[in-house]
């Protein structure tokens, strides 16, 4: 297979666009660990603490699948680089690296996806399990 030094380009938007939303992710959560820091610090509600730890897992993965998202596209510049001082094989296997690396980018941004959800729906279950106290409490009187 032939690659030009096209073919590594394609791959700028996609990348551009995943580290931009890796980016907006982390903004999120940075700012969500402020402020369950800042509820931490009011009530000392042992029960953040595991809100906190979730939030601790989920920016470890966050730094690693824009760290991978970087590398890809760093992989993909010096394959350009390469293909331009005419060396295919080389460029081909820069280019495959810089795939495999977006993939492993991806697969953390799936787990992220997955534990984020999981969290979620914790608090939906612990705000349902409220109503229904509430409920009982009322429907008791």
């Amino acid at each position: 297979m032939e690659i030009t030094l096209t073919t590594p380009a394609l791959l700028f938007p996609a990348i551009s666009m995943l580290l931009l939303a890796y980016t907006n992710r982390f903004i999120a959560l940075a700012s969500l660990i402020r402020n369950l820091k800042e509820q931490y610090t009011r009530t000392q509600n042992i029960l953040l603490m595991g809100q906190i730890s979730n939030l601790r897992e989920r920016l470890f993965l966050i730094r690693n699948m824009q760290a991978l998202g970087i590398a890809s596209m760093f992989l993909c510049v010096l394959c350009m680089f390469v293909l331009f001082a005419e060396n295919q094989t080389a460029g081909k296997y820069l280019f495959g690296i810089s795939l495999f690396l977006l993939l492993a980018s991806l697969a953390l941004s799936f787990r992220e996806i997955q534990i984020s959800v999981n969290a979620l729906t914790l608090e939906l279950s612990d705000l349902e399990n409220a109503k229904e106290e509430q409920k009982n409490f009322h429907s008791a009187r």
